[in-house]
Parts: C-alpha cells; structure tokens; sequence
C-alpha cells in the first residue's frame, strides 16, 4: 500500500481484535496516524495511540476523542467498528440486554461520531466508515436484537452521509458476511452444543463457502475512508461471500 494516508489522522473503535484490528494495521501501512479506542487497547497495534474507551459511555469517548485529537492536532478519519453480539428469536432478550446491545452497536456510532464532528468539519479529506452486516438486509435466525442493531447502521449511514455531504464529510459502510473473528470462533462457538456443525452451517450459508477473512473486511473499510475515493458517500459495500445478492442452484 502506499502512502495515500500520510498526514491522516484515524481513530478505531473496537481497534484492538477482529476487523477492527486489521483496519488498524493497514492505516498505519498507509501512513496514518491511529488511535485505536477499545475496552481493552492492550493489544492495538505497537505503533497505534491505545486509547481506552467504553462507547457506551458519552463521557468516556468525548474524553477518547479529545486525547486522540490533541495527540495528533485533528481526526480525519473515524471509523465505527466496535460492536457485540446477540443471540435468540424476539423474546429471547430481556430490556437490559436490549438497551446494552442498541447502546454499544448503534448509539456508539452517534457518540463517537459526534464527538469528532468539530475535526471532521476541519478536515480536508474527512471520512466516516461504519461497520454494519448483511444482518441489515438478510433475515437471519435467532438473530433478531443484532440485526436490528446492524439495520439502524445501515440506515444511520444513509442519513449521515445526506446530512454532511456538502460540508466535505462522506460517510459510509461496509456490510460483512459472517467473520473469522473473536466473537464468532470463541463467543459464538462456545456457545454451540455442536460447534463443529455450528461451524459447517455458518461456511455453508455463504455462497463462497466459508468464513469472511478479517482482512477482507478491513480492505473495503480503508478502501472506502480513501482520500482517493472522494465521490463515494451514502453506499454501503457488501464483503459477504454473495450471501446477500445470490441466488445458487442446490448442489
């Protein structure tokens, strides 16, 4: 990669595992500079500003912000990756859950958005990148609370991206597949009476066959933060395997 985000500040939530870390690490061999806001920064990438934030805490990601801001003298890029996940039908989650999972998914991205707003706004070259899911547009089982959490992403991005095209602020995202992540192979296989068969039906619902990579994700995430992408705003790219757009013939 080359040097397209040299003298570009990029602040990471969820920064230090997964898609988020991944993200990190091509920023910073693109030139950025990042800071990487996570429960738990202990493991951002060595040359990332860890920063440790709770997003469902107003009061902990102005402060996160703020540091990150005056560390580097702005923020031109934030990208909105942390996230948890849920489980079971819709009365599987009790109003507390509800209220965690809405708070650190969804509000998080208005928070940690907000907060940047006033750099943003000073950058010539500022960018927005959500992490929502194909859980946004693909009904799933035994998904409901995250999918909801996933479609008012979707849906924020859109608003977003109208309400700050013309002051230069473009806003999008990216809609992955099931991921090779944490969460996935040690969360959700955990809790699985069979993980070994959890595993073959989740590589087996997406077209291609298997988990999303990491990587991949985080490539169509800094693709879409690029200065060099400066009329792509509103959109929101699927890194899916096709699991949303195609239709296979059974095997």
């Amino acid at each position: 990669m080359n040097a397209e985000f040299s003298g570009l500040t990029a602040i990471v939530t969820g920064g230090a595992s997964g898609i988020g870390r991944a993200v990190a690490e091509l920023l910073l061999e693109g030139g950025a500079n990042v800071a990487v806001l996570d429960l738990n920064p202990t493991d951002a990438p060595e040359q990332a500003l860890g920063l440790r934030c709770d997003v469902s805490d107003r009061a902990s990601v102005d402060a996160a912000v703020e540091a990150a801001a005056q560390e580097y003298g702005g923020i031109d890029i934030v990208i909105n990756n942390a996230g948890i996940g849920a489980q079971g039908q819709v009365d599987a989650n009790d109003d507390d859950e509800w209220d965690r999972v809405l708070s650190v998914n969804v509000v998080s991205v208005a928070r940690v958005t907000a907060a940047a707003l006033p750099h943003l706004r000073r950058s010539d070259h500022a960018a927005v990148v959500n992490t929502s899911s194909v859980a946004a547009t693909a009904g799933l089982p035994d998904r409901v609370l995250y999918s909801a959490t996933k479609g008012a992403i979707y849906s924020m991005t859109l608003a977003m991206a109208a309400d700050h095209v013309r002051e230069g602020i473009r806003v999008n995202a990216v809609c992955p597949g099931t991921a090779n992540t944490p969460w996935v192979m040690k969360g959700l296989m955990a809790k699985a009476e069979d993980p070994a068969e959890e595993l073959r039906q989740l590589n087996a619902r997406q077209p291609h066959g298997r988990l999303v990579e990491p990587a991949e994700v985080a490539r169509t995430i800094v693709f879409l933060a690029s200065p060099l992408q400066g009329s792509t705003t509103g959109t929101a790219l699927a890194v899916d395997g096709g699991m949303q757009g195609l239709r296979l013939r059974p095997q």
